[in-house]
């Protein structure tokens, strides 16, 4: 409790991740994924196929990241990823498919506690911000369906390298324009809780899936199971 009266005092802004932390990118995939695998005849499970769809489009993403020859767009790995997966299912498929399945990204629903934690934060006088790998674009897109104005939505686009970079939250906090030591970075994931405490920001982990974060100097300084216990942690009630 005291490492959250801390937190409380000394944050400014909260910056968040989109995809997995702010949306439910697994369980909306996996349940666009299905009618249309079992069209294809596929006789897999639909979750295991986007999870393989994450993680190549993930390790793609690392790879642009660690190359220095550019940066190359989310939704260009997107078509990339989904397109070996496909492969690897041994369907036949067009490219028309490939970037429909991608473009439902763009329409995913925040999990239930999110906009009531958000508002929680808000009125606290939090200011609240997301950065994304997700191209600037696909963000706009994404809007609408979240249903939540932020201060700022920022794409990794701005610094050129995808998350976990450092340069992506350094051009994070260079926007919003505070000090990295006033942002306490949110996410689902660990490598982007990892990123950004090894830039200097603060980090608190989502657990929604009750999974160890991992052996690592660069432990989140909070842990909880959702939105709405970030919320009360941040707030006091």
């Amino acid at each position: 409790m005291e490492r959250a009266e801390i937190l409380a005092r000394e944050t400014k802004v909260l910056v968040f991740d989109q995809y997995g932390t702010i949306v439910d990118m697994q369980g909306d995939l996996t349940a666009t994924a299905t009618p249309f695998l079992k069209a294809k005849g596929w006789d897999g499970e639909a979750h295991r196929f986007v999870t393989w769809w994450r993680r190549t489009h993930y390790e793609n993403s690392m790879i642009d990241a660690l190359g220095g020859r550019g940066h190359t767009p989310y939704r260009q790995i997107g078509h990339r990823a989904v397109s070996y997966v496909m492969d690897r299912c041994g369907f036949d498929y067009t490219q028309a498919e490939v970037e429909w399945l991608v473009s439902q990204i763009e329409v995913l629903k925040p999990f239930p506690d999110v906009l009531v934690a958000l508002a929680k934060l808000r009125g606290a006088g939090y200011k609240l911000a997301i950065l994304s790998n997700g191209d600037r674009d696909m963000l706009d897109a994404a809007k609408p369906h979240i249903g939540f104005p932020f201060d700022h939505v920022i794409s990794v686009e701005e610094s050129g390298y995808f998350k976990p970079h450092w340069k992506t939250y350094a051009s994070a906090a260079e926007i919003i324009g505070v000090d990295r030591s006033s942002c306490l970075f949110v996410a689902n994931h660990a490598f982007d809780c990892i990123g950004a405490k090894c830039y200097g920001m603060r980090t608190a982990f989502i657990d929604r899936r009750k999974r160890p974060f991992g052996e690592t100097p660069h432990q989140p300084d909070i842990i909880v199971r959702d939105f709405t216990e970030l919320a009360v942690a941040l707030t006091g009630g």
